[in-house]
């Protein structure tokens, strides 16, 4: 609609209502409700029955989506769709300065029986809430702690235990996997 002197405005990117008192060109001054004289270009601006048609519009538009999305949450229950490769798993890191602040007055005997009560505390934890994978990561080391972690894992007969993610963990970490019952 083409905007004529008399014609009632309302800027379109700022809160300002006038009339047009001038068009000039492309310039068109509007008198604002305070008095003041506010020069526009012609699609900076807007005529109020536009924006009132224009705010009718959006809000039968908001209301309509409010009716459908309603309509449907009802229809619908949501479904959660889990793709267990993407569940991360439980990470316990048994390096020994990762489990106690200070290891001054302990030989390696105290070292791996620490490291070996934590491994046992995190993978009954882990099976209580039901934690499907679990990453041991134990080093390289000599192997001693790696041995014995197999030794621990054995003795839980539903457990699947296996090297964990070479490229991520190296050879420095076991994961041990636990099957879910269905339920």
């Amino acid at each position: 609609m083409k905007i004529k002197v008399g014609d009632k405005v309302a800027a379109v990117n700022e809160n300002i209502e006038g009339r047009v008192v001038s068009i000039s060109n492309s310039i068109i001054t509007i008198e604002s409700e305070d008095g003041f004289l506010i020069e526009y270009f012609e699609k900076e601006l807007i005529t109020i029955n536009d924006v009132a048609d224009f705010k009718m519009k959006i809000t039968e538009g908001i209301q309509s989506a409010i009716k459908e999305k309603e309509s449907n949450a009802k229809k619908q229950k949501p479904k959660l769709i889990v793709n267990k490769k993407n569940i991360p798993a439980m990470e316990v890191d048994l390096h020994i300065e990762k489990l106690v602040s200070n290891t001054r007055g302990l030989d390696n005997y105290d070292i791996l029986n620490i490291q070996m009560e934590t491994a046992r505390r995190q993978l009954d934890f882990a099976i209580r809430k039901r934690f499907q994978r679990v990453i041991f990561i134990h080093g390289v080391g000599e192997g001693v702690l790696k041995s014995e972690l197999e030794s621990l894992f054995r003795r839980y007969e539903f457990i699947k235990h296996y090297e964990a993610d070479l490229q991520k963990y190296g050879r420095a970490a076991t994961e041990v996997y636990i099957p879910q019952s269905q339920k």
